[in-house]
């Protein structure tokens, strides 16, 4: 089961690794991400991207475990 998990997973990634920038005009950073550029140099942290897939992953799993 976790094998087919994982595998989901990378199909899921490798999708919106793909299709992301057709349908994500800003690079999928949602509001509340920080992006910094100085030069040559850039930093991202999606903050918020991470608290609604915490959330997101939070709720399917409770879902599945009843």
């Amino acid at each position: 089961m976790m094998v087919v998990a994982g595998l989901v997973l990378v199909v899921v990634g490798a999708l919106v690794w793909w299709l992301g920038p057709r349908f994500g005009g800003n690079g999928g950073l949602l509001p509340g991400d920080l992006s910094l550029r100085r030069g040559n140099m850039s930093f991202h942290f999606p903050i918020v991207s991470c608290v609604v897939v915490s959330i997101v992953l939070t709720l399917l799993l409770r879902f599945f475990q009843r």
